[in-house]
């Protein structure tokens, strides 16, 4: 994408199923995507995918998500990252319910290269009310990484993890999404803030902010990424 100077944004979005709502049976989903693109002194492009589709009948509940990251400034590549997750649920009452995750990791400027992770556990809604649902989950499996050194890693992990989602208003959705992963090698955490508004029927601007850190990484890289977007996402 060309621009003669200054900034050029476009924000454009592919879609599948419906929006997600808890308690609704069937088929959900949504997609989202962001670009941006400056010229002038600078050269810079950054593009931004995520999606997600959901499946719910009685007490199960699953769940695809994936992501998808990249910049370039002057024609290099600055940043190139990819996530995959799966997870199914299932209630065992109104507030408890016993869970399952496999989730693929891949990060070309992060000191581990590709992760993949799966776990077993139990989860908690601990809050569910029209405005604010508050959910916590403890679980356990193992962890299989690549670092950028050529090495591996093979180990038994521990998971938390923390969703909360907090309705502002009739248009506008808070959403924090937390999980740290703790073996005996490395500690993994995850942290996702994400603030969407309606713009237009099923149509969302998407802020979102993500960190992503490693305990242990070789000698030179950094532990932390972090991951800034603004898209468009439309949901029906």
């Amino acid at each position: 994408m060309n621009a003669r100077c200054g900034l050029v944004c476009l924000a454009l979005l592919l879609s599948s199923a419906a929006a997600f709502a808890q308690g609704d049976e069937g088929l959900s989903g949504q997609v989202a995507f962001g670009y941006l693109a400056t010229s002038g002194n600078s050269e810079n492009e950054n593009m931004n995918l995520t999606f997600g589709g959901q499946y719910d009948r009685d007490r199960w509940h699953h769940a695809l998500n994936g992501l998808a990251v990249k910049a370039r400034t002057s024609a290099v590549t600055t940043a190139e990252a990819y996530a995959l997750s799966w997870k199914t649920s299932y209630d065992v009452n109104e507030t408890d319910y016993v869970f399952g995750l496999v989730a693929w990791d891949k990060d070309k400027f992060s000191a581990y290269d590709r992760q993949i992770r799966e776990v077993f556990g139990y989860g908690r809604r601990f809050i569910d009310t029209e405005r604010h649902i508050l959910s916590a989950e403890a679980g356990a499996g193992f962890r299989q990484a690549d670092l950028r050194t050529g090495m591996s890693e093979d180990e038994t992990i521990l998971r938390l993890g923390l969703d909360y989602e907090w309705s502002i208003s009739e248009t506008a959705t808070f959403r924090q999404l937390f999980a740290i992963e703790s073996g005996s090698d490395n500690r993994y955490t995850e942290s996702v803030s994400s603030l969407s508004a309606d713009v237009w029927q099923n149509l969302a601007l998407v802020l979102s902010y993500t960190i992503k850190s490693n305990s242990d990484v070789p000698i030179g890289l950094k532990k932390t990424d972090t991951f800034t977007a603004i898209s468009l996402e439309y949901s029906f």
